[in-house]
């Protein structure tokens, strides 16, 4: 049996192949590397993208060069769509929206174009 590598962040989750978060619930999509010095530098550039991640390697024990079952997360997946209705209605996410569309602010009702300097 070989060694493989996994990488399991604070919310249980662990990295997949295409280079998402996945719950592990199908070990074909979780990114395992066989050189533990590779899953590392893997957790460099993921956490150099996100401060406040924080992730473990875990060595894990391969079954015929796959992975085993993995404990199955409990917590919602990070990219896991929101509901429309929330999405709607959440006045955040539409102050963000107003502003990469560069229209007047769905919060404050200022439009961004009287702010700046002529």
């Amino acid at each position: 049996m070989d060694t493989l590598y996994i990488i399991r962040n604070q919310l249980g989750h662990y990295w997949g192949r295409g280079k998402r978060w996945t719950d592990g619930r199908d070990t074909g999509k979780v990114f395992a590397a066989t050189h533990r010095d590779e899953a590392v530098n893997t957790v460099f550039e993921i956490s150099a993208k996100d401060v406040m991640l924080r992730c473990e390697v875990l060595g894990v024990r391969a079954v015929d060069g796959k992975l085993a079952k993995l404990e199955i997360s409990d917590q919602p997946l990070p990219d896991a769509e929101e509901p429309e209705a929330e999405a709607e209605d959440n006045p955040e996410t539409q102050w963000i929206e107003a502003l990469e569309k560069n229209e007047t602010s769905p919060i404050s009702g200022n439009d961004p174009e009287s702010t700046k300097e002529s």
